[in-house]
């Protein structure tokens, strides 16, 4: 006779628990699948970025004003339905870029324009609307 070896229950559970806490804490750390949903069901990019690491505000206003010629190029892709603003109402002092757009071709076309992972050093997210 054949005797099968029944693994407990609470050997089950705790590796199902300690699976869950490792997800959690890799998706704390890389936001793997919040970047994810964010890309390709949303169509959006985000930077994640903590507070402490954007810049102060008045940069951010300084460096939107003296590429005010990349600005309108961006805006230009699709008038009216994209564009670029200044978001300083999550982190007080800091800032950083929404820029918003209304398809994926728009997107693809402004991040041809900015070739960069930030704006002349300042942090934005791309927003499908």
């Amino acid at each position: 006779m054949s005797k099968s070896r029944k693994i407990p229950a609470k050997i089950i559970i705790l590796v199902i628990v300690t699976l869950c806490l490792v997800g959690l804490f890799v998706e704390s750390q890389t936001k793997l699948i919040q970047r994810t949903y964010d890309n390709f069901i949303l169509d959006n990019r985000g930077h994640y970025l903590p507070c402490d690491k954007l810049p102060n505000e008045t940069e951010v206003l300084e460096i939107v004003q003296r590429y005010q010629d990349i600005v309108q190029a961006i805006e230009r892709v699709n008038p009216g339905h994209v564009g670029v603003e200044i978001d300083t109402s999550i982190c007080p002092g800091k800032a950083d870029l929404i820029i918003w757009y209304a398809s994926h071709q728009n997107r693809l076309a402004i991040e041809a324009i900015i070739g960069d992972i930030t704006f002349f050093g300042v942090p934005y997210r791309l927003q499908n609307r």
